[in-house]
């Protein structure tokens, strides 16, 4: 549980750099070096203590330079077409030119948003209900039970 607590802290203090970097291109737009120390230190912190990002947060940051990506300020942003169906939003770092390709489908859900990625969804077998269903003579004695298992109960454990 401590460790659990541990990365509470540290994602506070990654929110927290975000939030300052955001402030600092806000108050004054010129101040773009102060804003890349923050997310250069967020980055460096995430990278440290083996964090993961959400990925609206990363999709504003650029992986070359750690500048923070605000439309009309430190980037430009274009809309593209491939393949007359597919759209696609093309980021552009004013600093180091370089560039983010971000698909543009209503539908495209990503996989940390999908059901399947969330483990409260996953049911973990109880090792006290598997407890309960062995024979007593077993529990008394400490010994295992006699016949074997079988092949459909040892895939389970």
């Amino acid at each position: 549980m401590a460790h659990h607590l541990k990365d509470k802290e540290a994602y506070q203090r990654l929110n927290y750099l975000y939030q300052a970097a955001h402030c600092v291109i806000a108050q004054n737009p010129d101040n773009v070096e102060l804003a890349r120390f923050y997310c250069f230190t967020q980055k460096t912190i995430a990278r440290r203590l083996v964090l993961r990002q959400d990925p609206s947060v990363k999709r504003t940051l650029c992986k070359r330079c750690c500048s923070l990506l605000i439309p009309g300020v430190t980037a430009t942003t274009r809309q593209r077409r491939k393949h007359k169906k597919t759209r696609f939003t093309v980021v552009r770092c004013l600093s180091c030119g370089q560039t983010k390709t971000l698909l543009n489908d209503p539908d495209h859900r990503l996989w940390t948003d999908r059901p399947e990625a969330q483990l409260e969804q996953h049911k973990q077998p109880d090792p006290a209900s598997s407890a309960k269903n062995q024979p007593k003579e077993a529990k008394a004695h400490g010994s295992r039970p006699s016949k074997p298992r079988d092949a459909g109960s040892s895939a389970a454990t």
